[in-house]
């Protein structure tokens, strides 16, 4: 992991970031088009949380964890406290997140923001294996992280077929870009096998369907 002096100068800098209106909801918003409505969201390595506060204001329920007690200071002065927890990765289990007082069990995971570059290859697999088990079936998986850094899109696909998970999408970019050679970003969307409950609106579909009901 990183100096602990470093997390501090990272989440002041993630915090003058949102003082200063960056946006940093991209990936929240990626997210939330995946998602069904009211869908049960975990974010691994929540950083500052902005994605949870925005997947929060989009009806989600969303919440964040986080190994550092820097950022998620940051967090809980800026949103609301009772959305994160100091969790790292190795401490995902249904017993634990019980009693963090959290769901069991998601629709959606994500990890996201270089978080595997701060896993071995072991450990990147355990996380795989932790997120397979915390996810109903047909949930979803999705990690954004730089291609060339440790845990990129190669160890990623080792680590999913080891836990079970089937690679659906991947993306340069959280606007859907194609992913090809030269990409230096990659969004991964994973699937643990099986199917959501199917969807029952309210989504353009259903008011567009023809005839109306």
């Amino acid at each position: 992991m990183i100096p602990s002096a470093d997390l501090d100068a990272y989440a002041q800098k993630m915090r003058r970031f949102m003082e200063n209106g960056i946006d940093l909801e991209v990936d929240a918003r990626f997210i939330d088009m995946l998602a069904a409505r009211k869908s049960r969201i975990l974010d691994i390595g929540c950083g500052i949380g902005s994605a949870v506060s925005a997947l929060r204001h989009s009806g989600h329920q969303a919440y964040g964890i986080d190994s550092a007690s820097a950022v998620l200071d940051v967090a809980a002065d800026i949103f609301d406290a009772v959305w994160y927890r100091q969790l790292a990765v190795e401490e995902l289990t249904g017993d634990r997140l019980s009693r963090e007082g959290l769901p069991t069990r998601y629709e959606v995971v994500s990890m996201c923001g270089n978080v595997p570059a701060f896993l071995s290859a072991e450990a990147l697999q355990d996380a795989f294996g932790r997120v397979n088990g915390l996810l109903i079936e047909g949930g979803l998986f999705v990690v954004g992280t730089t291609v060339e850094a440790r845990g990129g899109p190669k160890s990623q696909d080792t680590a999913a077929g080891f836990a079970g998970l089937t690679l659906l999408h991947r993306f340069s970019d959280w606007h859907l870009g194609a992913f090809d050679k030269d990409s230096g970003w990659s969004v991964s969307v994973y699937a643990k096998p099986g199917a959501l409950h199917p969807r029952t609106g309210p989504d353009g579909i259903f008011i567009l369907e023809y005839p109306a009901k």
